[in-house]
């Protein structure tokens, strides 16, 4: 009897051991999570709520439709969008970088001026990242953060070994996180920087969809 409770814990344990897992023997290590970062859960609930938001907003364009049509897989976009925030705050934390409210709001209206106007921003970012009107402060802030690190590591966002640098330092800090992820979405990437086989990794969301010129930003 006791040899046998022996066998199953070692068994468990063995198991728990060949890879990063959200569930442990005999009950959920994290129920509810879409994934784990740095021991923090992100909810499913969470993420069902932001895709929910940009559901909306995509039934209410005339170009409905074909917006849905072309965000298939919108919780996988989504869940990554919300790890690789929490992979950024780490990397700007580490390198001493952050974004204050000021440098948001100056941000966010320098990219609708060079969208043609709040409207047109809003309806650019839904349809090209998914991102709903209550996620905009997310996105723009997203874009600040990164121009931030990339100069505070002497990276130019702009050229491929400037793209490389930050990729590295990047993958430092998700590598420290621990990333889990919920089997049902996928895996973790921490080189790409991405689920895996996810369509939005970071360098294209940043080259595709930055302003042509980035908002100078102090702090």
């Amino acid at each position: 009897m006791h040899r046998r409770r022996r066998t199953a814990l070692a068994l468990c344990v063995a198991l728990l051991g060949a890879g990063p897992l959200l569930t442990a023997c005999g009950s959920e290590a994290h129920p509810g999570a879409a994934a784990v970062v740095g021991g923090d859960r992100i909810p499913v609930s969470a993420l069902q709520a932001q895709v929910k938001d940009v559901r909306t907003a995509q039934q209410a364009s005339p170009q409905s439709a074909q917006l849905i049509k072309n965000t298939g897989q919108l919780s996988r976009a989504k869940l990554h969008g919300l790890i690789f925030d929490k992979v950024l705050d780490r990397a700007a934390a580490d390198a001493g970088v952050s974004v204050s409210r000021k440098e948001l709001q100056e941000a966010r209206a320098a990219m609708a001026r060079q969208s043609g106007g709040e409207q047109a921003f809003a309806a650019m970012l839904l349809q090209q990242r998914g991102v709903a009107p209550d996620q905009i402060d997310d996105a723009v802030r997203e874009q600040v953060q990164l121009t931030k690190l990339a100069a505070a590591t002497g990276a130019d966002l702009s050229t491929p070994p400037g793209q490389a640098a930050v990729t590295k330092t990047l993958t430092e800090a998700s590598k420290k996180l621990k990333i889990d992820v919920n089997p049902r979405y996928g895996s973790w990437d921490d080189k790409a920087i991405q689920l895996a086989d996810t369509k939005t990794p970071w360098i294209a969301q940043v080259t595709k969809n930055a302003p042509d010129e980035q908002t100078p930003v102090t702090g």
